[in-house]
Parts: C-alpha cells; sequence; structure tokens
C-alpha cells in the first residue's frame, strides 16, 4: 500500500490497516520489537485526532510528572470512543493478538491470552469488571518526554486492553 492510497480518507480505516504488509511487520517486531508502518491516515484525520485533546470525551486526565511517568499529559478517552479510534483498535488489534499469543507462549504464557477478535476481549474485559475504556491520547510540549511504564487496571491487560 502506497502512502497514497493509506492517506485516502474514502477508503475505510480497517481496510487500510487490513492493506499493510503484516508479514513484514511481524518480523519488525520480532527482529527489533518495534515495527513502523506506512501513514495509514491522511494529514486531515491526524489533525481531527490532535483536536480531540481540547474537544474530545475524556474520563481521565493524567499529568505524567505528578506520577514520574515524564512530562507532559494523555487523557483517556471516555465512552463512546470516537469512530476512528474504535475502528483503529479493532483492526490494529484483529493483526496484533496472534503476535501477542505467539510472544506470550514464548514467555511461557498461555499460547490463548488473547481472543482473536477484540469484541471478545471486550467481554473478558466487562466479566472482569474492567467497563472503563482504555485508549488515550497524549501531549507533549518541547522537552517533554514519557517514561518506560505499565498502566495496569485489572486482571485483564494488555496495550490494546479494554
Amino acid at each position: 500500500m502506497s502512502a497514497t492510497t493509506a492517506s485516502t480518507a474514502s477508503t475505510p480505516i480497517g481496510a487500510r490497516i487490513d492493506a499493510l504488509p503484516w508479514e513484514g511487520l511481524r518480523g519488525q517486531l520480532a527482529e527489533r520489537g518495534f515495527a513502523v508502518t506506512a501513514p495509514v491516515l491522511g494529514g486531515d484525520e491526524c489533525e481531527a485526532l490532535a483536536d480531540l485533546f481540547d474537544g474530545g470525551r475524556f474520563r481521565s486526565t493524567i499529568d505524567m510528572a505528578r506520577y514520574r511517568f515524564g512530562d507532559g499529559r494523555y487523557r483517556y478517552f471516555d465512552h463512546p470512543l470516537p469512530s476512528a479510534i474504535a475502528g483503529l483498535r479493532s483492526a490494529f488489534y484483529a493483526h496484533l493478538a496472534p503476535v501477542a499469543n505467539q510472544w506470550s507462549a514464548l514467555l511461557g504464557g498461555d499460547a490463548d491470552a488473547f481472543p482473536p477478535d477484540h469484541d471478545e476481549l471486550l467481554a473478558r474485559c466487562r466479566a472482569a469488571g474492567q467497563e472503563r475504556p482504555t485508549p488515550l491520547i497524549l501531549r507533549y510540549g518541547e522537552g517533554d518526554w514519557n517514561a518506560l511504564h505499565q498502566d495496569l487496571s485489572g486482571d485483564v491487560y494488555s496495550r490494546s486492553r479494554c
């Protein structure tokens, strides 16, 4: 997928994510621990998401310095999630859950720790009493930073948590 195709707003977000070169991305994850994709959002879409920091619906705001997580702020979205956030989360989850399961097994955990479907993960979260949404948006100023840390909330957790 070219950057031009990826940034075409008329193409559904899920289709853009599905069209990424997942075999190569899984290879990057295995080799380096991270992967870099071609752009999947256009400039207008990125700007609209960034604008949510000041105009979106949030359940909480975290001042990172207060918790020694760094300098900057992040905000947890509230229900209902913005459609772009919900779409990106579900689309990426479908491709990343198998990777997470493989890593879980390699590290001595369950090989099926993460269900293949995001809605199934959300059902697990609800069953465990974890109903607050965890997608967040960050804002950094010049010189701000984020320390390596985990935000764990309940028995069911991952980076694409509930």
